[in-house]
């Protein structure tokens, strides 16, 4: 299983939220490169970066972070957050992502979603499924829809998507332990999903369990920069 990390940014900076809250933010560094940086020397290869501005913006802002990232590193990163037009994921490719999440617009426009797959190819696109109650949530988590998460999932398959960040929301940002009896759901009904876990992550042992039960990759951001997790740790877990 892969270890990503995320970053998370507002203004240029890492910050981290609680539960999508932007009112909760904290601020841990002011310079994301660096950070990429401590990431790759622990043997980490993926980074999930999340421009925050652009997801409240509703258009991609943070872009030259991402290009420095991408092109002072050796990680790949999938980049979310605000993504709304051809424009928007034209430019997330040309700045260096190596592949796109998108969340509320694959709920909310999805033609325009499925034509992103089409013209990039699926491997290039991850689906975004944040989760109240098995329930699809929107806009930052700011809106629950009436979507249930096993028909999103189903219905986004047959257009070939097989990586999924699955994020359950009440557990975002709490430190509390991953949603690991909704992970073995998911895996049950999609064994073949590339499934990567988000959201509660606290210690080595949650991620031992996401390991285990055969998610892809989980996703960590609070955890490592709260110490609770070590770069360390991380490189022997690889």
């Amino acid at each position: 299983m892969k270890i990503i990390p995320a970053i998370d940014l507002i203004g240029g900076k890492c910050v981290r939220l609680t539960k999508g809250d932007y009112d909760t933010k904290k601020e841990y560094h002011s310079d994301p490169l660096e950070v990429a940086k401590n990431f790759e020397g622990a043997g980490i290869e993926r980074l999930h970066l999340v421009d925050l501005d652009g997801a409240k913006a509703g258009k991609i802002i943070n872009y030259k972070v991402l290009e420095r990232i991408a092109s002072k590193t050796g990680l790949k990163i999938d980049f979310g957050g605000g993504l709304r037009t051809d424009d928007d994921v034209r430019i997330a490719f040309e700045s260096g992502a190596g592949q796109i999440t998108g969340g509320s617009i694959a709920v909310k426009n999805r033609p325009l979603f499925e034509s992103w797959i089409a013209k990039y190819g699926p491997d290039k696109i991850i689906l975004g499924a944040d989760v109240i109650d098995e329930k699809i949530a929107v806009s930052g988590w700011q809106e629950t829809s009436s979507l249930d998460l096993y028909e999103f999932l189903e219905s986004y398959w047959e257009t070939g998507l097989r990586e999924v960040i699955c994020t359950d929301v009440s557990k975002d940002g709490m430190l509390q332990g991953a949603a690991t009896e909704l992970y073995k759901k998911m895996m049950e009904r999609f064994p073949d999903m590339r499934l990567i876990a988000s959201g509660g992550v606290a210690t080595m042992d949650d991620l031992h369990e996401l390991s285990e039960i055969g998610c892809f990759g989980a996703i960590t951001g609070k955890a490592i920069y709260e110490g609770r997790i070590s770069l360390r740790e991380i490189e022997r877990f690889h």
